[in-house]
Protein backbone atom coordinates (compact mmCIF):
# COMPACT_ATOMS: atom_id res chain seq x y z
CA UNK A 1 0.00 0.00 0.00
CA UNK A 2 0.93 3.51 -0.64
CA UNK A 3 0.10 6.88 1.02
CA UNK A 4 -1.62 9.77 -0.62
CA UNK A 5 -0.14 12.27 1.32
CA UNK A 6 2.04 14.74 -1.15
CA UNK A 7 5.46 14.80 -0.11
CA UNK A 8 5.06 18.62 -1.27
CA UNK A 9 4.61 20.36 1.68
CA UNK A 10 1.85 22.99 1.54
CA UNK A 11 0.79 25.09 4.29
CA UNK A 12 -2.88 22.86 4.13
CA UNK A 13 -1.03 20.31 5.69
CA UNK A 14 -1.21 21.59 9.18
CA UNK A 15 -4.75 22.98 8.83
CA UNK A 16 -6.95 20.36 10.48
CA UNK A 17 -8.36 17.02 8.79
CA UNK A 18 -11.84 18.03 10.10
CA UNK A 19 -11.91 21.35 9.10
CA UNK A 20 -10.32 20.51 5.23
CA UNK A 21 -13.50 17.58 5.71
CA UNK A 22 -16.22 20.20 6.30
CA UNK A 23 -15.20 22.35 3.72
CA UNK A 24 -14.63 19.22 0.89
CA UNK A 25 -18.75 18.82 2.33
CA UNK A 26 -19.65 22.12 2.23
CA UNK A 27 -17.72 22.45 -1.31
CA UNK A 28 -19.53 19.67 -3.03
CA UNK A 29 -22.79 20.91 -1.85
CA UNK A 30 -22.27 23.69 -3.56
CA UNK A 31 -21.35 22.00 -6.82
CA UNK A 32 -24.33 20.42 -6.81
CA UNK A 33 -26.66 23.15 -5.97
CA UNK A 34 -25.03 24.71 -9.34
CA UNK A 35 -26.24 24.33 -12.45
CA UNK A 36 -24.71 27.29 -14.52
CA UNK A 37 -21.51 26.06 -17.08
CA UNK A 38 -19.82 29.87 -16.03
CA UNK A 39 -19.77 29.19 -12.36
CA UNK A 40 -18.56 25.60 -12.79
CA UNK A 41 -15.86 26.87 -14.78
CA UNK A 42 -14.97 29.27 -12.25
CA UNK A 43 -15.02 26.75 -10.09
CA UNK A 44 -12.55 24.28 -11.46
CA UNK A 45 -10.78 27.38 -12.39
CA UNK A 46 -10.89 28.18 -8.63
CA UNK A 47 -9.77 24.50 -7.76
CA UNK A 48 -6.53 24.51 -10.51
CA UNK A 49 -5.20 27.93 -8.74
CA UNK A 50 -5.14 25.90 -5.60
CA UNK A 51 -3.09 23.14 -6.66
CA UNK A 52 -0.85 25.89 -7.76
CA UNK A 53 -0.23 27.53 -5.20
CA UNK A 54 2.09 24.79 -3.50
CA UNK A 55 3.72 24.81 -7.05
CA UNK A 56 3.76 23.12 -10.65
CA UNK A 57 5.31 20.09 -9.02
CA UNK A 58 2.16 19.72 -6.65
CA UNK A 59 -0.23 20.19 -9.51
CA UNK A 60 1.51 17.99 -12.11
CA UNK A 61 1.06 14.86 -8.80
CA UNK A 62 -2.61 16.35 -8.44
CA UNK A 63 -3.17 15.72 -12.00
CA UNK A 64 -1.27 12.30 -12.48
CA UNK A 65 -4.02 11.28 -9.58
CA UNK A 66 -7.24 12.32 -11.15
CA UNK A 67 -6.11 11.10 -14.99
CA UNK A 68 -8.34 7.86 -14.11
CA UNK A 69 -11.52 10.13 -15.10
CA UNK A 70 -10.96 11.51 -18.23
CA UNK A 71 -12.40 7.88 -20.10
CA UNK A 72 -15.56 8.48 -17.84
CA UNK A 73 -15.28 12.36 -18.86
CA UNK A 74 -15.25 11.07 -23.01
CA UNK A 75 -17.82 9.03 -22.46
CA UNK A 76 -20.30 11.30 -20.70
CA UNK A 77 -19.57 14.12 -23.21
CA UNK A 78 -19.79 11.64 -26.25
CA UNK A 79 -23.17 10.66 -24.63
CA UNK A 80 -24.72 14.19 -23.78
CA UNK A 81 -23.13 14.91 -27.78
CA UNK A 82 -25.40 12.14 -29.16
CA UNK A 83 -28.37 13.33 -27.40
CA UNK A 84 -28.47 16.65 -27.89
CA UNK A 85 -28.00 17.50 -23.88
CA UNK A 86 -24.10 18.76 -24.71
CA UNK A 87 -24.17 21.93 -22.26
CA UNK A 88 -25.87 19.05 -19.07
CA UNK A 89 -22.81 16.61 -20.11
CA UNK A 90 -20.71 19.61 -19.84
CA UNK A 91 -22.00 20.55 -16.54
CA UNK A 92 -21.97 17.06 -15.04
CA UNK A 93 -18.17 16.78 -15.95
CA UNK A 94 -16.89 19.84 -14.77
CA UNK A 95 -19.04 19.18 -11.10
CA UNK A 96 -17.32 15.29 -11.34
CA UNK A 97 -13.79 16.53 -12.23
CA UNK A 98 -14.15 19.81 -9.70
CA UNK A 99 -15.07 17.33 -6.91
CA UNK A 100 -13.11 14.57 -7.32
CA UNK A 101 -10.19 17.38 -7.35
CA UNK A 102 -11.13 18.93 -4.61
CA UNK A 103 -11.17 15.62 -2.71
CA UNK A 104 -8.16 14.73 -4.18
CA UNK A 105 -6.53 17.80 -3.16
CA UNK A 106 -7.97 17.11 1.11
CA UNK A 107 -5.94 13.77 0.88
CA UNK A 108 -3.21 14.87 -0.54
CA UNK A 109 -2.24 17.45 2.14
CA UNK A 110 -4.08 15.02 5.16
CA UNK A 111 -2.50 12.60 6.76
CA UNK A 112 -4.43 9.26 6.53
CA UNK A 113 -4.54 8.88 10.40
CA UNK A 114 -5.77 11.93 11.20
CA UNK A 115 -8.86 11.44 8.83
CA UNK A 116 -9.62 8.07 10.70
CA UNK A 117 -9.31 10.04 13.53
CA UNK A 118 -12.19 12.23 12.37
CA UNK A 119 -14.55 9.52 11.31
CA UNK A 120 -13.84 7.87 14.45
CA UNK A 121 -15.02 10.97 16.00
CA UNK A 122 -18.05 11.10 13.86
CA UNK A 123 -19.15 7.26 14.29
CA UNK A 124 -19.05 7.48 18.35
CA UNK A 125 -22.82 7.79 18.68
CA UNK A 126 -23.30 4.24 16.95
CA UNK A 127 -20.99 2.29 19.52
CA UNK A 128 -23.73 3.72 21.97
CA UNK A 129 -26.10 1.31 19.70
CA UNK A 130 -23.28 -1.55 19.72
CA UNK A 131 -21.92 -0.73 16.34
CA UNK A 132 -18.45 -2.44 15.98
CA UNK A 133 -16.87 1.17 14.38
CA UNK A 134 -13.44 -0.47 14.25
CA UNK A 135 -14.72 -2.36 11.19
CA UNK A 136 -15.75 0.79 9.14
CA UNK A 137 -12.57 2.35 10.12
CA UNK A 138 -10.79 -0.27 9.08
CA UNK A 139 -13.05 -0.67 6.15
CA UNK A 140 -12.69 3.40 4.74
CA UNK A 141 -8.97 3.10 5.27
CA UNK A 142 -8.57 0.07 3.49
CA UNK A 143 -10.57 1.41 0.47
CA UNK A 144 -8.92 5.08 0.53
CA UNK A 145 -5.17 3.06 0.75
CA UNK A 146 -6.11 0.81 -2.43
CA UNK A 147 -7.92 2.99 -4.82
CA UNK A 148 -4.46 4.48 -6.30
CA UNK A 149 -3.07 0.93 -5.97
CA UNK A 150 -5.51 -0.67 -8.12
CA UNK A 151 -5.54 2.15 -10.68
CA UNK A 152 -2.14 2.17 -10.71
CA UNK A 153 -1.88 -1.59 -11.28
CA UNK A 154 -4.87 -1.66 -13.88
CA UNK A 155 -2.82 1.02 -15.94
CA UNK A 156 0.34 -1.41 -15.90
CA UNK A 157 -1.74 -4.34 -17.29
CA UNK A 158 -3.03 -2.14 -20.16
CA UNK A 159 0.51 -1.06 -20.88
CA UNK A 160 1.73 -4.45 -20.53
CA UNK A 161 -0.96 -5.87 -23.37
CA UNK A 162 -0.11 -2.62 -25.40
CA UNK A 163 3.14 -3.74 -25.89
CA UNK A 164 2.46 -6.54 -26.91
CA UNK A 165 -0.80 -6.57 -29.17
CA UNK A 166 -1.71 -3.96 -31.74
CA UNK A 167 -4.97 -3.65 -30.42
CA UNK A 168 -6.43 -1.93 -27.45
CA UNK A 169 -6.69 -3.80 -24.08
CA UNK A 170 -10.76 -2.62 -23.43
CA UNK A 171 -12.14 -6.20 -21.81
CA UNK A 172 -9.97 -8.39 -22.34
CA UNK A 173 -7.31 -7.14 -19.15
CA UNK A 174 -10.20 -7.51 -16.74
CA UNK A 175 -9.78 -11.46 -15.76
CA UNK A 176 -6.09 -10.50 -14.81
CA UNK A 177 -7.43 -7.40 -13.15
CA UNK A 178 -9.48 -9.19 -10.73
CA UNK A 179 -6.78 -11.96 -10.12
CA UNK A 180 -4.65 -9.52 -9.08
CA UNK A 181 -7.41 -7.60 -6.91
CA UNK A 182 -8.03 -10.81 -5.23
CA UNK A 183 -4.66 -11.54 -4.72
CA UNK A 184 -4.10 -8.45 -3.11
CA UNK A 185 -7.43 -8.93 -0.68
CA UNK A 186 -5.86 -12.15 0.44
CA UNK A 187 -2.82 -11.08 1.49
CA UNK A 188 -3.86 -8.30 3.44
CA UNK A 189 -6.57 -10.64 5.10
CA UNK A 190 -3.26 -12.61 6.46
CA UNK A 191 -1.71 -9.55 7.29
CA UNK A 192 -5.07 -9.15 9.53
CA UNK A 193 -5.48 -12.70 10.49
CA UNK A 194 -1.20 -12.47 11.50
CA UNK A 195 -2.20 -9.69 13.64
CA UNK A 196 -5.00 -10.59 15.85
CA UNK A 197 -7.80 -9.39 13.32
CA UNK A 198 -10.93 -7.11 14.47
Amino acid sequence: MISLTSPVETAAHRWPAGLKLALLCAATMVLFAVESVFLHLTFLALTVAFYLLPGLRFLLLGAGRIKVLWPFVAVILLWHFVTGDFIVGAVIVLRMVTAVALANLVTMTTRLTDMMAVLRWLLTPLRRFGVQTRRIELAMALVVRFAPVLAEKGGMLAMAWRARARRRAGWRIVTPFAVLAIDDAEHVAEALRARGGL
